[in-house]
């Protein structure tokens, strides 16, 4: 009894768990099917959708939106954005005068028609950024063999950018546009190739080695003409200051002179007096001098005799040790 009871419950159970997974199969399928109809096309793009290899929708507006499923419909993005193509290559090219330069450059561009932009360039950024590099070298070629090497540099470089930027928008719009705008064109260095640069810096280093030698030999005439000013000044300051010093000293021994003739004349024995002792002590006035004189001969010790009758300096000859 309880055995045909489980199988009863069992044989119940088979049909609902058949329709939970058909239900759940159904389900998944569902959103495959959903998943691959509905799309988003993002603010920063263009939504292209294909039928049968054929453009059937190209899509501007950012949101959700719906197609049918593949094979019937595909669906690719463009960039909407604007994008930057630099130069790639550093082959140089002729200028008026047949010198080689190297230019760098870069574009800001972007696809303005993305139907016109898969029909005659490609399917992404990439294949119209290569077609475009190719033009824009073309162009530059051009432009770059009516100019000299100092019209790129500064004098017509804005002139340059111009035309080469009229040149590309004529190709792009061309018998069959490639549905792209090109914002802008430029040159972001223009130089000489690597062999004529080091020439270029080997003359300007001569050239400046030139002139830094010059401004070193004017600099030391000048400092030598500074000098020679500077010593002849001092020479002729320290003459002028001995002359006035010498005119001043000579000024003071008259003065002195003539203040020792007033006072001596006033007292000539008191003069004769302090000129002996001055003497004696100019002639005595080292130890271990020694003087040999005859008093009563000499006038040199009047002074100790007085008046001449010196007592025991005139009998004699006086000898004088310090």
């Amino acid at each position: 009894m309880t055995a045909s009871v489980a199988v009863t419950v069992t044989l119940a159970r088979k049909p609902l768990m058949n329709r939970i997974g058909f239900i759940v199969c159904s389900a998944l399928i569902a959103l495959m099917l959903a998943s691959s109809m509905l799309f988003v096309v993002d603010q920063r793009q263009f939504g292209v959708v294909y039928a049968l290899g054929q453009i059937k929708e190209v899509i501007t507006e950012p949101g959700l939106n719906f197609k049918l499923p593949p094979p019937f419909q595909n669906v690719s993005y463009i960039d909407k954005r604007l994008l930057t193509l630099e130069s790639a290559e550093n082959e140089p090219m002729l200028t008026a005068e047949k010198q080689r330069v190297v230019i760098d450059w870069f574009v800001r561009w972007r696809v303005s028609d993305p139907t016109e932009y898969i029909r005659n360039v490609g399917l992404d950024e990439s294949a119209g950024a290569s077609q475009l590099n190719r033009v824009v070298r073309n162009a530059f070629q051009e432009e770059i063999n009516k100019r000299t090497v100092k019209d790129i540099l500064s004098v017509k470089r804005e002139a340059l950018m111009a035309d080469v930027k009229r040149e590309v928008l004529a190709s792009v719009r061309g018998a069959k546009p490639w549905g792209v705008d090109v914002v802008d064109v430029r040159i972001t260095r223009a130089d000489y190739v690597e062999a004529i640069t080091e020439s270029v810096y080997r003359r300007m280093e001569a050239e400046r080695k030139r002139v830094a030698n010059e401004l070193r030999s004017t600099g030391a005439a000048e400092g030598e003409k500074i000098r020679a000013d500077a010593d002849k000044q001092r020479e002729v300051t320290i003459a002028n200051a001995y002359r006035d010093a010498q005119k001043i000293k000579g000024e003071g021994d008259a003065e002195a002179s003539r203040i020792y003739a007033d006072a001596f004349n006033k007292d000539p024995q008191f003069a004769q007096f302090y000129r002996s002792l001055d003497a004696y002590k100019t002639s005595l006035g080292k130890k271990g001098d020694v003087m040999v004189v005859d008093p009563a001969s000499s006038d040199f010790f009047k002074v100790f005799r007085g008046n001449g009758n010196g007592g025991a300096a005139a009998n004699g000859p006086v000898s004088s040790k310090k």
